[in-house]
Protein backbone atom coordinates (compact mmCIF):
# COMPACT_ATOMS: atom_id res chain seq x y z
CA UNK A 1 0.00 0.00 0.00
CA UNK A 2 3.24 2.51 0.78
CA UNK A 3 4.71 1.63 -2.34
CA UNK A 4 1.22 2.63 -4.53
CA UNK A 5 1.35 6.08 -2.81
CA UNK A 6 4.81 6.54 -3.17
CA UNK A 7 4.47 5.59 -6.71
CA UNK A 8 1.65 8.06 -6.79
CA UNK A 9 3.29 10.75 -4.89
CA UNK A 10 6.09 10.47 -7.62
CA UNK A 11 4.03 10.36 -10.66
CA UNK A 12 2.41 13.69 -9.26
CA UNK A 13 5.89 15.17 -8.25
CA UNK A 14 6.95 14.57 -12.02
CA UNK A 15 3.68 15.60 -13.98
CA UNK A 16 3.41 18.83 -11.71
CA UNK A 17 6.95 19.59 -12.67
CA UNK A 18 5.83 19.20 -16.57
CA UNK A 19 3.16 20.56 -16.21
CA UNK A 20 0.69 18.24 -17.14
CA UNK A 21 -2.19 20.03 -15.31
CA UNK A 22 -4.83 17.24 -14.94
CA UNK A 23 -2.54 14.38 -14.62
CA UNK A 24 -1.17 16.05 -11.48
CA UNK A 25 -3.69 16.51 -10.38
CA UNK A 26 -5.37 13.04 -10.74
CA UNK A 27 -2.30 11.50 -9.75
CA UNK A 28 -1.80 13.71 -6.07
CA UNK A 29 -5.66 13.45 -5.34
CA UNK A 30 -4.83 9.09 -5.43
CA UNK A 31 -1.51 10.22 -3.49
CA UNK A 32 -3.22 11.80 -0.98
CA UNK A 33 -6.18 9.28 -0.36
CA UNK A 34 -3.62 6.18 -0.02
CA UNK A 35 -1.03 8.12 1.72
CA UNK A 36 -4.25 8.85 4.69
CA UNK A 37 -5.23 5.10 4.26
CA UNK A 38 -1.98 3.93 4.90
CA UNK A 39 -1.92 6.52 7.71
CA UNK A 40 -4.93 5.17 9.23
CA UNK A 41 -4.01 0.88 8.67
CA UNK A 42 -1.05 1.98 10.41
CA UNK A 43 -2.18 3.41 13.48
CA UNK A 44 -4.74 0.84 13.66
CA UNK A 45 -2.45 -2.14 13.27
CA UNK A 46 -1.08 -2.31 17.07
CA UNK A 47 -4.36 -2.48 18.25
CA UNK A 48 -5.69 -5.51 16.05
CA UNK A 49 -2.85 -6.88 16.65
CA UNK A 50 -2.93 -6.52 20.34
CA UNK A 51 -6.83 -8.40 19.78
CA UNK A 52 -5.65 -11.15 17.58
CA UNK A 53 -2.61 -12.54 19.58
CA UNK A 54 -4.89 -12.35 22.87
Amino acid sequence: MLSWALTFLIIALIAGILGFGMVAGVAAEIAKILFVLFLILFLLSPFIGRRTAA
